[in-house]
């Protein structure tokens, strides 16, 4: 009788599970949501906080399984080893994963309202001020720092820089900042973005890069257009200062040229990349920046659009989700922590090309020596991070329609095994999710 008692109680747990991943079923608590699925997230939570927050606050990108990494030499950075960009290093995206991971963890606290999340946002946040006060130049933001706690990589990116002003301003937009620090950080984005306007939005280097600036923000393209609309909205946002109001009006009419499709309309379009990508997965930096344009935008012409561009990125990222499926659980490949090995192919950078030439016959390289990396950022971080964008979409259809799939994808990843923290993405994934069915 116990055997049939627990089997049915069995059944009616799969067959609940099942319903609300369909959305057959209403959702009565946040508890009930998905059940099961609520364990592994916090599993994730737990292995990022345990393993990859090193002590100035940074998110790194690689560790072993009890939190080991080996961080460059302030002579190794200065040197460009192994690679100005820092590129293939635990080091390597500080200020972009602190500034992509704080939408999660003030996401996590408007569910939670506990102060230790509250403690954990603003452990970021001191973070990414750090980041900004290591370089040698206004307005640079460094990726990580050496083992002096001081020296940064040569180069940062827009890639690093535009999550750094985000995950700063939704610090703020969530009401998690009193006044002091409001003041503090408002303060802080506000002399990098005029510095940056001074560049012409190009992004500065360290004294001792191969080239004064590395890449900008004010390209007519997906990797430019969210970017500069979106500091320039936050700053008048935060600021209230019409300057900025100005340049978000003017940078939204801006085309490469006659015919050619200017910044709004590039917004519109959705996440698009000139050239093919396998591995889209630094277009969140895009997406996340169109959904705080659309959060803080009241003009309707402006609004739709951006409504528009994270739809049409939602529907372009979900032919990424069923990658999960390909992941082998089963997989002991090597996965190589020694990043010095690539030195052997290092040589000397006099340009921002010569730079990227050397870290792409590196990375051809890693790719044979460590082969549990391509199964790592191949099957766990580009599904992940294609799902964070589909759920930003406006439009609940697109959620729903690749709900179950998000769901059973969250539900299969064993957090603990990866060596990669890219994973940390399913945080955000998970609670809009769940503010999405409290919405």
């Amino acid at each position: 009788m116990k055997i049939i008692i627990c089997m049915l109680v069995n059944v009616l747990f799969w067959a609940f599970t099942i319903g609300i991943a369909h959305g057959m079923m209403p959702v009565a608590t946040d508890s009930v949501l998905f059940g099961r699925t609520n364990d592994r997230v916090e599993l994730a939570h737990e292995e990022i906080w345990h393993r990859f927050i090193d002590e100035y606050n940074v998110l790194i990108d690689f560790a072993d399984y009890d939190g080991s990494f080996i961080r460059p030499e302030a002579d190794e950075y200065r040197m460009l080893k192994p690679n100005a960009l820092a590129w293939w290093t635990p080091t390597e995206n500080g200020s972009m994963f602190n500034g992509l991971y704080l939408d999660a963890i003030c996401r996590r606290w408007a569910l939670t309202h506990q102060e230790a999340d509250k403690e954990k946002a603003r452990r970021l946040v001191k973070g990414l001020l750090f980041l900004a006060s290591v370089g040698d130049k206004s307005g640079f933001i460094a990726r990580s720092v050496a083992t002096d706690g001081k020296t940064p990589p040569a180069m940062g990116s827009n890639d690093q820089s535009s999550p750094w002003f985000y995950g700063l301003w939704r610090y703020v937009y969530a009401g998690l900042a009193d006044d002091a620090e409001r003041d503090l950080i408002v303060a802080k984005m506000t002399e990098v973005a005029e510095a940056l306007v001074q560049t012409g939005w190009r992004i500065p280097t360290m004294s001792y890069s191969p080239s004064r600036y590395r890449n900008t923000f004010a390209a007519f393209d997906w990797e430019g257009a969210p970017r500069i609309l979106f500091v320039t909205k936050a700053m008048h946002y935060l600021t209230g200062d019409d300057k900025w109001h100005q340049r978000y009006i003017r940078a939204t009419q801006e085309s490469a040229g006659e015919y050619q499709p200017n910044r709004l309309e590039i917004c519109r379009q959705g996440m698009h990349f000139e050239h093919n990508k396998t591995n889209r997965w630094t277009g969140v930096s895009g997406v996340v920046d169109l959904l705080a344009l659309w959060e803080m935008e009241s003009d309707p012409k402006y609004k739709r659009a951006y409504e528009e561009g994270l739809n049409s990125s939602a529907e372009s990222a979900a032919e990424g989700i069923s990658l999960w499926r390909r992941f082998d659980s089963g997989d002991t490949q090597f996965f190589m922590h020694d990043w010095r090995v690539l030195n052997q192919w290092w040589r000397p950078q006099h340009s921002e090309q010569d730079a990227l030439d050397v870290a792409a016959t590196q990375h051809s390289e890693l790719v044979k020596i460590s082969p549990r990396r391509v199964q790592e950022l191949h099957y766990m971080r580009e599904p992940i991070w294609m799902s964070w964008i589909v759920t930003m979409a406006p439009d609940q259809r697109i959620i729903d329609q690749y709900h179950a799939e998000i769901v059973a994808m969250i539900d299969t990843f064993s957090y603990d095994t990866f060596y990669y923290s890219q994973f940390f993405p399913v945080e955000s994934v998970w609670y809009r999710l769940v503010q999405g069915r409290r919405e």
